[in-house]
């Protein structure tokens, strides 16, 4: 029984020696970045552009209305909070480590900067779309970049696709669609589409800064722990994985090779998963100019 605490502290311990603690300047300054792009030009203008951060917005917006005060930023961390619940199992450690810093920054950083709201001037749907969208996609894509995670509608969108068949990247565009739909009431038809064009900007902005457009990316994983690995990628990131037959030149065995293609918002889960089974795998991450079939783009789109 005391052998699962040590080996937890030990994950920890090489956590805070990894990649992702040296790059913890980037995601603190891409959760700031992204926040302030919410509270100057999202929030004052009612644009739920989806996600979490939409549903506050939204939420936040009714408790005016009724005379008190719900900050978006505590809403974004406790929302995410309890839905990290659901996944935490097969991300593991690393994952909620990199995910819970990720969204306890941007919900600090939105609470923090919301009395900047006053300083523009509300009413210029098309420049506050415009810009929300092109600021806040260079911070989450920051933040992604660096191997973090700000969760929302990714986390809900694992949750739905772990139950369905559903792919994880239609269900998180479903999701934010239908936040931006939900504030039609409490704003307008107007600010919803403008919300909308925000949304697919910033997510272009995004794949911009992760790796300058490519859309999706492929993986080979080399590891003894071959079947739990791919056992978590397929329940976990609900992704499919082939395996391949491979043999070390060097000693002449035959190792089995791991074959994944997702998206690059993905990358760093998969990292976190391959790195709970096995800390001595091989990971090799490509560039993939068009992927095709079931999950990705049909054939002849």
């Amino acid at each position: 029984m005391a052998s699962k605490p040590r080996q937890t502290r030990e994950r920890i311990k090489r956590l805070i020696r990894s990649s992702f603690v040296r790059d913890l300047p980037l995601v603190v300054a891409g959760c700031a970045v992204a926040a302030l792009a919410v509270d100057l030009f999202m929030v004052p203008n009612g644009l739920a552009a989806g996600g979490l951060t939409g549903l506050a917005t939204i939420l936040s917006a009714v408790a005016d209305a009724n005379g008190f005060y719900l900050p978006i930023g505590l809403q974004t961390i406790v929302m995410n909070a309890l839905l990290l619940l659901f996944v935490l199992r097969t991300g593991g450690v690393r994952y909620a480590i990199q995910t819970i810093t990720g969204f306890v920054l941007f919900g600090f950083f939105c609470d923090l900067f919301m009395p900047l709201a006053d300083m523009m001037e509300q009413g210029e749907l098309v420049l506050s779309a415009l810009w929300g969208g092109i600021i806040s996609g260079i911070g989450y894509g920051l933040v992604f970049r660096a191997g973090g995670n700000t969760g929302g509608s990714d986390t809900i969108a694992q949750i739905i696709s772990r139950k369905t068949s559903l792919p994880v990247g239609g269900t998180v565009m479903a999701l934010d669609v239908a936040v931006c739909a939900a504030s039609i009431p409490v704003f307008s038809l107007t600010n919803a589409l403008y919300a909308a064009l925000s949304m697919v900007l910033s997510g272009y902005v995004i794949d911009m800064v992760v790796d300058g457009g490519n859309r999706e990316r492929a993986a080979f994983i080399i590891s003894s722990s071959y079947d739990e690995i791919a056992h978590d990628i397929m329940h976990g990131m609900v992704r499919g994985v082939t395996c391949l037959d491979a043999i070390g030149m060097w000693s002449g065995e035959k190792r089995p090779m791991l074959m994944v293609v997702l998206s690059p918002r993905e990358v760093s889960y998969l990292k976190a998963i391959v790195f709970e089974r096995d800390r001595d795998a091989i990971v090799i991450i490509t560039d993939v100019n068009e992927a095709l079939g079931e999950g990705f783009k049909e054939f002849g789109a």
